[in-house]
């Protein structure tokens, strides 16, 4: 008797354990391993390629590769002037990055990193995404309020769109929608990929300056972070606004692990990454993540579910600058560093 009430409080016990594996799985994330690429200037927009174990890099005039296996710098697309994104095509060959310096989108070859073309976008191209339904890249551009779609196979512009406002990150549902934050507005665009029309532009109220942006597509959610500490959870259907959980300061990259119904925002502000439970109601914030200041952007491996953020060191306020005054810190040469964080 006493070994079967035994059997069913350990039952009892294992079940209480699956139930809360989730939550207990997320709050185990930690920085595990830093790794310093070095390198100048500025970077961008991180990209995981998860089964080729590479990490793009969106570097100052370059865009770095890095085997995440080793966490060693492979090679990197050169000769480019002012990177910002980089996305995949799944023909596994070839690469686009948004040149926002030469106002184009750059093609590449993935396995030499050589440059094969490059396609006329708008001013400033900084967001940019693979749009599978209709083999086309979308490249946002910041300055010229626009979006240039280019067919991946003739690299020739099919369309430019007229947006409501400045776009930052874009993301495609697979289902023939593209949509975008449009920063300025505090609002979200939805797009048709075969006609280029602007659907429908929908309020991110009380979320305000959006930046990054990520889709859980089965779900037909959005996770837009904004720079006011709000994620804001829509519905991709109709727009609606479900939950604002509370996110870090600085914000500027979104990310969703569809294994585990988790998305991420990765704060440079205040250099936390903050974990929202995205199979909860109420979508909760399960975890805050130490990183480091400055670690603003990030890739998602969806294999490993591990993170890979981007920093550096930052040197001391120019000479004269006023308590309070706003200045760009300057990098400290070689010093940039990818943060992996995992569990």
């Amino acid at each position: 008797m006493s070994c079967l009430r035994s059997t069913a409080r350990w039952i009892a016990f294992a079940s209480v354990l699956f139930a809360l594996s989730p939550q207990l799985h997320a709050q185990n994330y930690h920085v595990v391993s830093r790794w310093t690429i070095g390198g100048e200037g500025g970077w961008d927009y991180l990209h995981m390629d998860a089964p080729a174990h590479r990490l793009y890099i969106a570097h100052g005039s370059q865009v770095d590769v890095v085997n995440t296996e080793t966490g060693k710098r492979v090679g990197a697309v050169t000769g480019l002037k002012g990177t910002h994104g980089v996305v995949l095509d799944p023909d596994g060959r070839t690469g686009y990055i948004s040149d926002g310096g030469a106002n184009a989108i750059v093609v590449f070859d993935r396995h030499s990193l050589a440059v094969l073309g490059s396609i006329p976008a708008g001013s400033n191209p900084d967001g940019i995404v693979y749009e599978p339904t209709t083999k086309t890249v979308w490249a946002f551009n910041g300055r010229s309020s626009s979006a240039t779609v280019a067919d991946g196979k003739t690299r020739k512009v099919v369309a430019t769109i007229t947006l409501p406002g400045r776009p930052e990150f874009p993301v495609a549902d697979g289902k023939g929608h593209v949509f975008a934050n449009i920063e300025d507005k505090s609002e979200i665009a939805e797009m048709d990929a075969r006609t280029h029309a602007v659907l429908a532009v929908w309020p991110l109220a009380p979320g305000e300056s959006p930046s990054g942006l990520a889709i859980d597509a089965a779900g037909d959610r959005l996770f837009s972070v904004c720079h006011n500490g709000k994620m804001v959870v829509m519905d991709s259907r109709n727009g609606k606004v479900l939950a604002t959980p509370s996110i870090g300061t600085g914000p500027d990259a979104a990310r969703y692990d569809a294994k585990h119904k988790l998305a991420f925002s990765s704060n440079g502000g205040d250099g936390t990454l903050t974990i929202v439970d995205a199979g909860k109601p109420g979508y909760p914030v399960l975890q805050t993540v130490t990183t480091e200041k400055g670690a603003r952007t990030m890739a998602l491996d969806s294999v490993t579910g591990r993170i890979y953020l981007a920093t550096a060191k930052f040197g001391p306020p120019p000479t004269g600058a006023a308590a309070g005054q706003r200045w760009r810190r300057s990098i400290v040469p070689g010093s940039f560093t990818i943060l992996v964080v995992g569990r």
